[in-house]
């Protein structure tokens, strides 16, 4: 019984920690907190270019940056952002 309730324990942990590690990723590197959208389905919406573009970002293992950094360089180099999206130049 106790083995039971270790276990469901150290999974509901588990899930939790990446759950905030998600949340705090988008809290810091795309400010999602302090998102103002709320009309129809605007925040959903966001919310998944967010979280698309973080695994896109996190997928870019050429650039030696933080997300909030390879976020900034997408919107300057272009070249960049096309690799990114894996489109050829």
């Amino acid at each position: 019984m106790q083995a039971d309730a270790w276990k469901i324990g150290h999974a509901i942990r588990s899930h939790w920690s990446i759950e905030n590690k998600l949340h705090w990723q988008l809290d810091v590197s795309y400010g999602e907190d302090d998102c103002k959208v709320r009309k129809d389905h605007g925040a959903e919406n966001f919310s998944v270019i967010r979280r698309a573009t973080l695994n896109l970002l996190k997928g870019d293992k050429k650039t030696k940056a933080g997300i909030k950094n390879k976020r900034s360089k997408a919107g300057w180099d272009k070249d960049y952002m096309l690799s990114v999206l894996g489109v050829e130049c």
